[in-house]
């Protein structure tokens, strides 16, 4: 560092990752420490010694103050800051004397802590204390101490897991297994998973708990319940997705041309789904042969939505409690992902397949559930088919944000979609009223009559009624959901008329009445 560097850094001011101090004292050597501390815990930085803070006025420092300058830094680095770290310091001659400067880097032991215990971190050109147990725990992750998603769920068990997601598990991961055997994927489905498990000299239970899924206490990691629970967000409620189409291109606007009546829950599976779902269904098909009848392709490339979808699922941050935002506006596509990118990783280096996975567990086991090869080359593989993606790690809002601008979309397209299927599903849904709930109940020929509505003119009670019943849910359940108590009114209201449009079917399609009559979403929608 020069001279001219030097002035140029105090023109500048004091920033997050410049502190200028005019000498280092008995009065602020403690602090100095401190601001030792906040800098291993965030992005390092320098301690420039010479200049006054408040003036931005240069004293430099005399011969012998410089070498009890560098003396006081290295003793505050050794007895300060724990665990202890190494510091380099410059000496850079000026007029009339000398600078110091102190270059503290990120360190890789986080988090530090001052002699006191207390653990610092830069905000600004100032420093705060820590004392949220998420932050901590994201510090842990960076320095690989800590893996969320192998974390213990207290009061969970096997059998909080869907075993029709851990059956297709098995099936996916011992895969060549069954082939030796000659035994078709056709015929894996139709066995009971004891079977599938028995197979390969194995139980369900058993398989997880050697992966590490399954804890030995018989309680879950957070990874197996994200990945196959049957309902995830009764322990971690704020794991979910939040989808808006907005009309226009402001996150801030009122009018919206699809937003459900809340967040969409469910496993990994299903959360995956959902966003494709809402993404596919609000986007435009592009007709791109000259034949009227050909078949449009969706404007982005549903390859790329796909990865970037996985992508935001395994490797959100699980220690921030928020939903995956996906918001669509005429100008673009936005995916925010709590959490910023991993420690090493930058918005330039996954452009070249840099993956260092936050989540293992959900990352090495994913790959059996979920559409990725596992190999971190999927932002590659989706700027291949849509170049012009932005990558933002968002510092100030904690998370990782993808951008994909939309072309070749009319203005016109957008700004006429406004909304009137509310009222085309309610003239259906009272055509079909004037029967008593009792014909209604027992006749389901006449119910299968109702004129099917297309998926983007339900309106948002009906959307997440189907997201819910992802899962097979019973009337109560359903009804329970969406604020509703339970009778048959209500039923005829909001599940008949979904019934028999096709958009979910009865687990029990021969027994109507039966007490153990659940609904499940029709997945080919």
């Amino acid at each position: 560092m020069t001279a001219e560097d030097i002035f140029k850094q105090r023109d500048t001011a004091e920033q997050t990752r410049i502190q200028f101090k005019e000498r280092v004292t008995r009065d602020n050597k403690y602090d100095v420490g401190c601001e030792m501390v906040a800098f291993s815990n965030t992005h390092g930085g320098m301690i420039i010694v010479g200049i006054d803070d408040k003036t931005g006025n240069v004293n430099p420092l005399s011969f012998k103050e410089v070498q009890e300058t560098t003396s006081t830094l290295g003793s505050l680095a050794d007895d300060v800051v724990i665990p202890r770290i190494l510091i380099d310091i410059e000496n850079v001659p000026i007029e009339d004397g000398v600078i110091v400067v102190a270059t503290i880097k990120q360190g890789k032991s986080k988090p530090y802590r001052d002699n006191k215990g207390i653990i610092w971190v830069k905000q600004g050109a100032d420093k705060r204390k820590v004392f949220d147990n998420a932050e901590l725990i994201s510090m842990l992750m960076e320095n690989r101490q800590v893996h969320p998603d192998s974390m213990p769920i207290r009061g969970t068990s096997f059998e909080d897991l869907d075993k029709t997601t851990v059956k297709e598990y098995l099936i996916r991961r011992f895969r060549n297994d069954y082939e030796r055997q000659k035994v078709t994927m056709d015929e894996l489905q139709h066995k009971p998973i004891d079977e599938v498990a028995s197979m390969i000299d194995q139980t369900p239970k058993g398989i997880l708990l050697n992966y590490g899924l399954v804890l030995p206490d018989g309680s879950l990691t957070l990874a197996a319940l994200m990945l196959m629970g049957k309902y995830p967000q009764r322990w971690l409620p704020a794991f979910t997705v939040r989808c808006v189409s907005f009309i226009g291109n402001s996150i801030g606007g009122t009018e919206f041309r699809d937003k459900s009546g809340g967040d969409a829950d469910g496993n990994a599976v299903h959360l995956y789904k959902y966003i494709m779902s809402f993404l596919t269904r609000n986007l435009h098909q592009i007709q791109v042969e000259k034949d009227f009848n050909s078949q449009g392709e969706l404007e982005v490339s549903s390859a790329t939505l796909s990865e970037i979808a996985v992508n935001a699922i395994l490797h959100r941050s699980y220690v921030i409690e928020a939903p995956l935002r996906v918001f669509i506006f005429d100008n673009r596509i936005e995916i925010h992902s709590p959490g910023l990118l991993p420690e090493g990783v930058s918005t330039e280096s996954i452009k070249y397949g840099v993956s260092v996975p936050r989540n293992k567990l959900l990352f090495n086991h994913g790959i059996n559930l979920l559409p990725y090869t596992g190999a971190g080359s999927g932002i590659t593989r989706a700027m291949q088919f849509t170049p012009n993606i932005q990558f933002v790690n968002d510092n100030i809002l904690n998370e990782f944000v993808v951008i994909i601008e939309r072309q070749n979309v009319g203005v016109n397209d957008r700004v006429n979609d406004r909304d009137d299927r509310d009222n085309q599903l309610t003239d259906s849904v009272n055509q079909n009223s004037g029967q008593s709930d009792n014909d209604r109940d027992g006749d389901r020929d006449k119910t299968n009559t109702l004129p099917r509505i297309p998926y983007k003119k339900l309106d948002g009670t009906q959307k997440d009624i189907i997201q819910f019943c992802s899962l097979p849910r019973s009337a109560r359940e359903i009804l329970e959901h969406i604020g509703y108590s339970y009778h048959p009114t209500h039923i005829a209201k909001y599940i008949k008329p979904l019934l028999a449009m096709g958009y979910i079917e009865m687990t029990e399609p021969d027994k109507p009445n039966s007490k153990n009559q659940k609904y499940r979403k029709v997945q080919k929608l």
